[in-house]
């Protein structure tokens, strides 16, 4: 495998093989929603799109980041969501990272959307390709994002790598210790259990692959 790690702003051709990384939390959010039942998630490109396509499907649940916002159901929270029934829902997502990364990289051949959680489906999935990993927070820069893009790459290559020197790269991020900072000041559309989640390596035994679909793009577990 040739690895490749680039921050949105320098995706500037759409690669053959492209992973989207964000930690904290889009990603992390949306595999929990798939464990939660969801049938699918339509990663929206923005506010307006995601509240447009919750207008023309009333049963859609609309979830973003930041706090709660009149025309979503949901906020990016793991915490907030996993005691949630999804069956066979759709949900809308858009977030300030990941949904963006996913638009920037949609000429992709192949292209996924990971975080710690499914690291391990998603390395086994790209096994002897040549990937660029999209590393979505901070420009690029986001040290949970790229620690986790480069375990996906290094157990692709060698299945039995450990997970902890890169969660723990990823648990001394900024964006792990704002979010904690935020919980404890128990800041809306933030829970104190959120980073413990997007801590876990390896958690749940699927990808998640991105499709076009109807002119959406549409976020579904690999089968």
């Amino acid at each position: 495998m040739e690895a490749r790690f680039v921050g949105i702003p320098e995706l500037t051709e759409a690669p053959s093989v492209a992973v989207v990384i964000d930690v904290m939390r889009a990603f992390t959010v949306a595999a929990w929603a798939f464990t939660l039942g969801a049938n699918k998630i339509v990663l929206a490109a923005s506010v307006e799109d995601a509240l447009a396509l919750k207008a023309g499907h009333p049963d859609w649940i609309t979830l973003k980041d930041g706090p709660p916002a009149p025309g979503f159901d949901l906020v990016n929270s793991p915490a907030r969501l996993r005691s949630m029934d999804l069956a066979g829902r759709t949900i809308v997502q858009k977030t300030t990272n990941g949904t963006v990364g996913v638009h920037a990289a949609r000429g992709a051949s192949l292209l996924l959307c990971a975080s710690f959680v499914v690291a391990g489906a998603t390395a086994e999935l790209l096994r002897g390709c040549d990937v660029t990993f999209v590393v979505t927070g901070s420009g690029g820069r986001a040290e949970e994002d790229l620690a986790c893009a480069q375990y996906i790459a290094r157990k692709a290559v060698d299945p039995s790598t450990d997970p902890e020197v890169f969660l723990d790269r990823a648990a001394g991020s900024a964006a792990a210790a704002d979010l904690a900072a935020a919980a404890g000041r128990g800041r809306p559309g933030v829970h104190a259990d959120d980073v413990p989640l997007c801590l876990e390596a390896d958690r749940f035994p699927f990808a998640m692959v991105v499709a076009q679909e109807d002119g959406f793009m549409v976020l579904r577990q690999s089968v």
